[in-house]
Order: structure tokens, then sequence, then C-alpha cells
């Protein structure tokens, strides 16, 4: 059974604390809502080492991501036996950091797929991080939802960046420097959110 958030935040109080466990009291709701404008799909690669997720998945939610989607690249050296028992501990992460974040909605997280799944990838704006300039300017935010996704370790291959774009995903530069894949969402979802911050 997965774990859901209560739809409104409150103000507590501790009412008493042992050994066993604590009790609190609840005294009013608080108005708040933490969500993001738009519905942000983080379409995250499977990794070679599977606890760099560990490192990425907090910032990722507490960023704004509405819905987890791991993809297996050609460099992600997938293996399903490895995957499963890592879905639930992925899980744990993400509500906890919904929990210190404040948010509202736990976001879903959805099972691995391949990279072609992406070619009919249902989002209003679709991003794809690419190490190597295009020449061209990045795309603006526009209203709508948007998803968002970056390579591996070792990066995005060249078949797979023709797939992704002749299938209206619109390649974006992060900067000179070559990020590592822990890092490319943050950066993502940082400009996503500051972009937001404007209306």
């Amino acid at each position: 059974m997965e774990a859901m958030l209560p739809s409104e935040i409150w103000l507590c109080e501790l009412a008493s604390a042992s050994k066993h466990g604590m009790e609190i009291r609840l005294v009013a709701p608080i108005a708040e809502d933490r969500e993001a404008l738009i519905e942000i799909h983080a379409c995250l690669p499977i990794t070679a080492q599977l606890n760099i997720w560990g490192d990425f998945l907090p910032s990722a939610i507490e960023l704004g991501a509405t819905l987890i989607q791991p993809v297996i690249y050609e460099r992600s050296q997938f293996s399903d036996r490895q995957v499963k028992p890592s879905m639930e501990r992925w899980r744990r992460v993400i509500l906890a950091a919904c929990e210190q974040s404040h948010r509202n909605k736990v976001p879903e997280l959805l099972p691995p797929v391949p990279l072609y799944v992406l070619q009919t990838w249902r989002a209003d704006q679709k991003w794809v991080a690419y190490e190597i300039p295009t020449g061209g300017k990045n795309p603006r935010l526009e209203p709508g939802s948007i998803a968002f996704t970056h390579g591996p370790e070792g990066g995005i291959t060249d078949s797979e960046i023709e797939l992704l774009t002749k299938s209206g995903w619109k390649a974006i530069n992060l900067g000179k420097s070559i990020l590592r894949a822990a890092t490319c969402p943050a950066a993502i979802l940082g400009a996503i959110q500051m972009e937001l911050g404007r209306d």
C-alpha cells in the first residue's frame, strides 16, 4: 500500500512524549499550496550506480517534480533484478522529501521503461539535456505541462538524441561544463521553478 500525505497541512502541538512514541494534537489547518503551477514529469535515467538515485531524488521532489519515470538508456546497464528492490526504497525517499518540503501531493513513481517509450510521451513541452552544443537557443518555458530527461553516466548516444529530437523533444544546454547525472535534475528543475516564479 502506497503512503499518502494528508490533503491538508496542519499546525500541531506536542501533547506527550515517551520512549514508546509521541502524541500530537491538531491545532489548526494551514492553508498552503506547495505544488508547482504546472505538471513536471521527470524522466530520469537508470544509472549504472543505482545509489545515485538516492542523491538526486530528494532534490527532484523538493523542486516540484510531479511524476518520476525511470528510463532505460543504452548506457544505463539496466538490471531488473537490481532495480525492483530499489523501487520501494525510492518511494520512501520520495515520501520523506515531500514531508521535508511540505508538498501537498506525493509524486507517482512509475516502473522503468525503455527510451523508445519517450517517443510518444504526452506533455505540452519536452526537453532533453544534451552536452554537445546544437547551435540553437534554449527553449522558453511555455504554459502547460513539461517533461524533461537527460542521459546516465556516459551521456546520451547519437542515435538516442536523434530519436528524441525527431519525436518532439527539444535539446537544451545546461552550461559549458559537463554535469554529472546526479546534478542534471536539480539544474533543470531549478531553471523551471525560476521561470515559474516570474509569473
